[in-house]
């Protein structure tokens, strides 16, 4: 049985992608994360290395205390306590720059890539990795 993470979409304590990366590493530890997230899995330049950088957190740190357990909502507490504590404004930043991941940036390449191998290079409405991540994981036609 396939089993996806939280849309990037989805927000915790107003912060979109968190909850994301989070369940990532639940449904990795738990066995059930497709292999071909593995790969991203905190990597410094895909969407969780680049959440943790921001939160200036460790995410193996932060890997280990998510499998100690907790809410989404006290982890991101967590992160505020051992990293840094976002404002509104830094919040906004992430919010608007993590809604344009993969359109005209570093990420394009993988994107165009990954829209290549899935036959749907065609899709302008596909333009950033959370559109792709939807479409991939069944909550977008």
């Amino acid at each position: 049985m396939e089993v996806f993470p939280k849309s990037p979409s989805e927000m915790v304590g107003g912060l979109r992608y968190f909850g994301r990366m989070l369940d990532k590493i639940r449904i990795h530890a738990g066995g059930d994360l497709h292999s071909d997230y593995h790969a991203n899995l905190g990597h410094r330049k895909a969407a969780d290395g680049t959440m943790c950088n921001f939160l200036r957190i460790d995410y193996e740190q932060l890997r280990q205390h998510v499998l100690a357990g907790g809410s989404d909502e006290e982890i991101l507490e967590w992160c505020y306590q051992n990293g840094r504590r976002l404002n509104e404004g830094d919040i906004l930043v992430w919010n608007n720059f993590s809604s344009k991941f993969g359109w005209n940036d570093f990420a394009t390449p993988t994107l165009e890539r990954r829209k290549k191998e899935l036959g749907i290079s065609d899709r302008a409405d596909i333009q950033t990795m959370g559109d792709l991540f939807d479409y991939e994981e069944g909550r977008r036609k």
